[in-house]
């Protein structure tokens, strides 16, 4: 038996191998963000094909807060019962899954016209415009949201949540000091920095308690000069560890344009290596990871618990095909 088919933990789950199936936005939400039959078919099929964590695209926790026009949400009821279709048929296949929970933040494309929010009034780019920077009746809000959605999420039938703080969505945008130019207790220094998404995390695991699993997704580098570093992001999460995570989902880059900023395979494994020397949870390392060897070479060396295996997926959904 090969690492990357061992079986591992992440918080109360037991994972029958170490592959997991990263959030990949599949663009087929309806205009109102409601999950629809493809779906429920998609993610089965890959829970069938053999990963050990199945992880949804991005979910939006509120109208304002969507990515897209064709993303999907969990911001009511209704969206959730949609969602719970895609629960009960990964779970019939034999995996569990998590919600990537979401806030775009300066890059959102909010739903009925809303405001667009961010920590300051700092422009991602001209497409997007000027957002306005959040009040504190914005960031309890938000807070709310993140704790609504979790509580949904499960009811729903999934495992747990992911909290959303990479890529350049509001999360990453408040750990970062090229986003937040805050001067209260939000912003200014790498501690205040982490105040909001310690206050979700806490918010989160005070609603749903000890047993589902909660994991955030960080992007460990803005690849821009004054940015996040990999080691200004170890220390964040080492302080965001201690609020009730779960494990890591380590990625890089879209805070500033372009937004497809990618980082080659050894940048990336350092970047989850780092942050994983830094935590006592599980790391999962993610990004242009496609071969057996590189999954085993990744595990074997103790650069990340877990290996995440994203657009190979799409294509090949079984695990045999890939690995």
């Amino acid at each position: 038996m090969t690492l990357a088919f061992s079986p591992g933990r992440i918080g109360s789950l037991t994972l029958a191998n170490r592959i997991v199936m990263p959030p990949m936005q599949r663009y087929e939400g309806t205009a109102e963000g409601f999950a629809t039959d493809y779906h429920v078919n998609h993610y089965a099929r890959r829970a069938r094909g053999g990963v050990g964590l199945v992880i949804l695209e991005s979910t939006a926790i509120s109208p304002e807060g969507r990515l897209m026009g064709d993303d999907i949400g969990i911001f009511s009821e209704a969206h959730a019962l949609a969602l719970s279709r895609i629960a009960a048929a990964v779970k019939a296949e034999g995996a569990p899954a998590l919600v990537q929970l979401s806030h775009g933040g300066r890059k959102s494309r909010p739903y009925g016209g809303g405001p667009l929010l961010a920590p300051s009034a700092v422009a991602y780019d001209e497409r997007y415009g000027m957002p306005q920077a959040m009040t504190e009746a914005d960031i309890e809000k938000l807070i709310a949201d993140f704790r609504i959605a979790a509580r949904r999420a499960i009811d729903s039938g999934f495992a747990g949540v992911e909290l959303h703080a990479a890529h350049g969505y509001l999360l990453h945008q408040f750990l970062s000091p090229l986003s937040n130019r805050r001067d209260d207790e939000y912003g200014g220094d790498e501690d205040r920095r982490a105040v909001l998404p310690a206050r979700i995390i806490r918010a989160v695991r005070d609603e749903l308690g000890p047993q589902p699993v909660v994991t955030m997704r960080i992007s460990a580098s803005d690849n821009a000069d004054s940015g996040l570093t990999p080691e200004m992001a170890a220390r964040a999460l080492s302080y965001l560890a201690g609020h009730g995570l779960d494990a890591v989902h380590v990625s890089a880059g879209g805070l500033v344009p372009p937004a497809a900023q990618t980082m080659p395979l050894v940048e990336s494994l350092a970047c989850a290596e780092i942050i994983r020397s830094a935590l006592s949870i599980p790391v999962i390392a993610v990004g242009g990871i496609n071969n057996l060897a590189d999954v085993e070479a990744i595990l074997s060396t103790g650069k990340a618990d877990f290996v995440a295996i994203g657009r190979p997926l799409l294509i090949y959904p079984d695990l045999s095909r890939i690995l």
